[in-house]
């Protein structure tokens, strides 16, 4: 009988977890595209193999996300003072916002429609000027150049093409594009030349001239970061349960000066991280925040790493426009600290973050709670104390796994499923921040895929390739969110490649099967 009875409340425990994260829609289909495990939930699955120093619930999925957002931070001693093992229970008052697209796209909006909600025409418009005022200063100052002559806004939105189809065919190098090789590609080739292309890459501008406002180090793509930030938050409403992290970036640049030099290829490193804010829900980023390694001031990347105080800079920089919403938002080791969390909660915004006493700023926390026990624990046992309205757990599953959170209540219990050994029991913020941080990096691993492959060497041009990748990335969540993908379901890729070749302005716009 006891046994039966155990079975019941594991069955209960199950389905009440799957119930709850339903409304997420996890599968592998987030790209159009189906895998083997697209018949399971893929968020309830975990192989804890490492300690919270090192990972996230169970070592998985969710720990490799956490780690993505995590940095370097200093540990603190915390105090027992107004820590208690009396827990009552919390909850998160209703989110004031409706998840979803702003605007409803017709039925015939084809993809070019969908990435013009990010780079609409006034934009490439804009390209076109200060590409053709800089080459023009160039010129003034260099010599003339006898194979230039204007740019238009035709041959701009080519050239975006152009580039763009090395998010869906990988090649080496974007001029592979007009070689006969195996990266060629004859469909697109004839509709620029290489040496018209070339000329454009070398002028190629968002703002031509330094103004004298205009000092950091970005000042030469800010308009523009300043207009997708705007059209990302015009666009769509995020749910209520969002990530801060640094996403899955490809790899450092690879400097090519023609597609046959190889000997003259260098690898840097890139001289920037790139936050964002994640709606984990469908994976639309919300907002991005970018870091120069060499910044001016004290806000550089190089101190930042030193810096938890910092890390918390970003946060609120991310979470500046969710004030009063009720937010849920799930952060990684160098972000989670009781002090921006309370500062958060007075504004509405609530957090779940994964503790480090290596990288997190423990300062306030009680010292009990941060050292591993000496006696060996049971898998799923967890110990919980309370300040407020704030819990920090310490939870064990092949190691202990430390979370402060006054977004779930602690006397609410959850569970982490696993497809081979079962479930284990656990405290409804871990299994809050295992379900949604494993669909982010599930998402990563994913988009991460379809970014931008060409690597140029100057960090405004990085940073402009990577946020076009961005914006493709949300402008195909937005189709498949609208009722054009009833009609064309296409793929992540065929969305690409449709894309591209509308951009190039080719007839046949059907993408390749």
């Amino acid at each position: 009988m006891a046994e039966c009875g155990r079975r019941a409340l594991s069955l209960s425990l199950l389905q009440a977890a799957r119930s709850r994260y339903e409304s997420l829609q996890i599968s592998d289909d987030v790209f159009g595209e189906s895998g083997d495990d697209s018949s399971e939930n893929p968020f309830y699955s975990t192989s804890a193999e490492s300690d919270s120093d090192s990972g996230g619930p169970g070592g998985g999925h969710a720990g490799d996300a956490a780690g993505r957002a995590g940095g370097a931070g200093a540990a603190g001693a915390g105090e027992e003072k107004g820590w208690s093992d009396a827990l009552r229970d919390t909850t998160v008052p209703a989110y004031k916002e409706t998840c979803g697209p702003t605007q409803r796209m017709p039925t015939t909006a084809t993809a070019m429609d969908f990435f013009q909600l990010f780079v609409p025409d006034n934009a490439i418009q804009n390209m076109v000027m200060q590409t053709n005022m800089y080459a023009k200063k160039y010129q003034e100052r260099f010599g003339s150049d006898e194979g230039w002559r204007p740019v238009t806004a035709q041959e701009m939105r080519a050239f975006l093409g152009f580039v763009s189809s090395t998010g869906v065919h990988r090649c080496e190098s974007v001029l592979s594009i007009w070689s006969g090789g195996f990266f060629g590609n004859k469909s697109i080739a004839p509709k620029m030349s290489q040496a018209r292309f070339e000329k454009i890459l070398k002028y190629f501008h968002i703002v031509a001239f330094r103004s004298s406002q205009g000092s950091q180090g970005l000042y030469k793509i800010q308009p523009f970061l300043d207009s997708l930030q705007q059209s990302f938050t015009c666009t769509f409403r995020p749910s209520q349960t969002q990530v801060l992290h640094e996403p899955l970036i490809d790899e450092d640049p690879v400097f090519i000066t023609t597609c046959t030099e190889r000997e003259s290829r260098k690898r840097k490193k890139r001289k920037f991280s790139l936050w964002v804010r994640q709606c984990t829900t469908t994976g639309f980023i919300c907002q991005v925040y970018i870091h120069l390694k060499e910044g001016p001031g004290p806000d550089g990347l190089d101190t930042l790493k030193h810096k938890p105080q910092l890390h918390s800079m970003v946060a609120r920089q991310l979470c500046q426009n969710l004030a009063s919403q009720n937010a849920i938002i799930f952060t990684g080791p160098s972000i989670t600290s009781l002090n921006l969390f309370q500062e958060f909660e007075k504004q509405g915004i609530y957090c779940c973050g994964l503790l480090s006493s290596r990288k997190s700023d423990c300062t306030g926390l009680p010292q009990s709670m941060l050292s591993n026990p000496d006696m060996p624990q049971q898998r799923g046992q967890s110990q919980i104390k309370m300040k407020g309205n704030m819990c920090l757990i310490n939870w064990y599953n092949k190691g202990n796994f430390r979370f402060l959170t006054n977004a779930y209540s602690p006397i609410k219990q959850g569970v982490i499923i696993k497809r081979k050994s079962g479930e284990i029991p656990c405290p409804l913020a871990v299994e809050a921040f295992a379900a949604h941080l494993g669909y982010i990096c599930k998402y990563d691993d994913k988009y991460s895929k379809y970014f931008i492959f060409h690597k140029p060497n100057k960090t405004w041009q990085q940073v402009f390739w990577l946020t076009i990748s961005i914006a493709i990335n949300n402008a195909y969540i937005l189709y498949k969110m609208s009722d054009a993908y009833h009609v064309k379901r296409y793929s992540r890729a065929q969305f690409g490649e449709r894309l591209v070749r509308e951009l190039l302005d080719l007839d046949d716009c059907s993408p390749t099967q």
